[in-house]
């Protein structure tokens, strides 16, 4: 056995130096790239070992293309949810804007029918918007944006561009509260346009009013108009009221049951006109009742005319 630190002699060193061998190996690899680039000798060989390394570099990527596929399912999972939910919003807000857009078209068309109304009205008018209503189920008020500030006076007429909406019952600086036409406390004195019958008609909760105090063979029927009648000296005559809907002549022996629909729109609209009790008493009838009164006289003189 060799000693530890000494080498043998070079009479007994066997192969070639570590120099010669890299000559070999370099000038054989140059030489076998030289032929495999003009002669193509060696792709039979290269053909040969990817064949059979092709199922075993398959074998070893599966994992890696499996967890691959399953992480862009994931994301494409998560793409298509978040660009749904964008859709969903956006189709919201279209929906939302669609909405507001008709709600201030429709708004807009009764502005301009209020105003053009109160032009044609012969007594101050003045536009006022129902900011807030009871929450009382018994009673039927709502709070006006308009207030003593602005001329507006207790007991004046409220109406809409159909008939009577209710009365400004209290003022304040600022605001006022009016009480609407069904409410049970309210009374307006009316006339019937077809027989010229004067009563007066009270409201009677759930969106109706009613006819008290008339016998029960008073000459009322399903579809009159009653329209104020102006005995009072707040409502001007010839205001749209209410529209009989039904009369129950059975309900009591002495007083006939008459129920009633208001024309204008009480439960609705925002806006609505407040009419100047100062002119009440003096102005004639207004403009906006009177197809409401002359089409019933015009039927019925039709009919003796027959």
């Amino acid at each position: 056995m060799p000693l530890a630190g000494h080498s043998p002699p070079p009479f007994f060193r066997r192969g070639p130096t570590p120099l010669a061998k890299l000559l070999v190996l370099g000038s054989m690899a140059i030489a076998m790239a030289m032929v495999d680039a003009r002669l193509h000798y060696l792709d039979w060989l290269r053909y040969g070992i990817a064949t059979i390394t092709q199922p075993v570099q398959s074998a070893l990527s599966a994992p890696f293309s499996g967890l691959q596929a399953m992480l862009g399912y994931f994301a494409k999972v998560d793409t298509l949810r978040a660009e749904q939910a964008r859709l969903r919003q956006r189709d919201i807000e279209r929906a939302a804007r669609v909405a507001d857009a008709d709600r201030l078209e429709a708004e807009n068309l009764r502005l301009r029918t209020l105003l053009e109304m109160r032009t044609r009205m012969r007594q101050p008018a003045r536009v006022a918007e129902i900011v807030a209503s009871t929450r009382d189920p018994f009673t039927r008020r709502v709070l006006l944006d308009v207030g003593g500030n602005q001329g507006i006076e207790s007991g004046e007429p409220v109406i809409d561009e159909l008939g009577v909406v209710g009365q400004v019952t209290r003022v304040y600086p600022q605001h006022g509260e009016a009480r609407l036409v069904t409410d049970r406390d309210q009374g307006v004195p009316v006339q019937v346009v077809r027989t010229g019958l004067r009563a007066v008609v009270f409201g009677a909760g759930g969106g109706q009013m009613e006819l008290r105090f008339l016998a029960a063979n008073v000459d009322v029927q399903a579809g009159d108009t009653l329209v104020t009648s102006g005995l009072d000296g707040l409502y001007p005559p010839g205001l749209p009221v209410a529209r009989v809907l039904k009369v129950d002549r059975d309900a009591d022996p002495v007083f006939a049951r008459i129920r009633c629909q208001p024309i204008a729109a009480v439960e609705h609209h925002r806006h609505v006109l407040v009419l100047s009790g100062r002119a009440a008493a003096t102005s004639g009838r207004p403009a906006l009742a009177e197809e409401a009164i002359e089409a019933p006289s015009r039927t019925a003189r039709k009919g003796r005319s027959h």
